[in-house]
């Protein structure tokens, strides 16, 4: 079984009720459910959030929501949570079930992105996301975006935010084209009982040091396999992103 979790937090500090946010006449999250319900791989979709006002307004349209603690560091810990409530209101657990964590600010998401994650979550892999081919020299050397070092097996070796790894003699405004560099692409696939662990891991020192959440689980030995995707799904973190969305459509 594969679960659709939709962390939606309504205490953004840039964009407080961000969730709630009319989009041409729908909330936010009303359309990233509507985009994850779309998914062919998931069993269900389901809302976890920490405001009352956000589960009637999931409520509301008939979904499913959970009220989960208002406390969590990540989107990662509130999925946890949300898995382990429905557990423990009666959902039947599988031996692998798979949580795929959906961000709650991509409001146009594509439901083939989900399936081609979903495609890969056969019981032997732990933890997965998603990795887009870097093809400008301002996005590889932009610190808001994750670049990612990448093994044999499609597998993480590490995330950075700085380009890596350095090219020698060759300027850097060039690298791009001489190597193959990949950015994160921020959708994960975490199996049930690792997701139970990470989320009991103390914040490590190269999360601390880069301020990405998913370096500790590398550091504690967990495998990230990567799946490569083409979808640039567009994100909110302002209202001024809603006006650039809608001016797009």
């Amino acid at each position: 079984m594969i679960i659709g979790i939709i962390p939606a937090r309504y205490g953004s500090t840039r964009f407080p009720g961000k969730p709630l946010a009319d989009i041409g006449g729908k909330s936010m999250i009303q359309r990233v459910l509507e985009q994850a319900k779309k998914a062919t791989s998931l069993s269900k979709v389901v809302v976890a959030t920490d405001d009352e006002r956000i589960v009637e307004a999931v409520r509301r349209l008939g979904e499913e929501v959970v009220l989960t603690r208002t406390d969590h560091p990540s989107g990662t810990d509130r999925c946890w949570e949300a898995y382990d409530r429905l557990v423990a209101e009666g959902l039947e657990p599988s031996e692998n079930d798979y949580i795929i964590n959906i961000q709650g600010d991509e409001p146009f998401i594509d439901p083939a992105q989900i399936d081609e994650l979903a495609a890969i979550l056969d019981g032997s892999v732990e933890l997965a996301t998603q990795m887009a081919t870097v093809d400008s020299a301002a996005i590889l050397h932009d610190p808001k975006e994750a670049k990612i070092v990448v093994n044999e097996q499609n597998e993480v070796l590490y995330f950075s935010r700085l380009p890596i790894p350095y090219l020698w003699d060759i300027e850097p405004d060039q690298w791009h084209l001489h190597h193959a560099y990949h950015r994160h692409v921020g959708l994960y696939a975490y199996r049930a009982d690792i997701l139970a662990k990470i989320t009991q891991l103390p914040p490590s020192l190269l999360e601390k040091a880069e301020s990405l959440e998913q370096l500790r689980w590398l550091e504690a030995g967990y495998r990230i396999k990567l799946v490569a995707t083409t979808y640039q799904t567009p994100s909110v973190d302002s209202p001024a992103d809603i006006e650039k969305i809608l001016g797009g459509l």
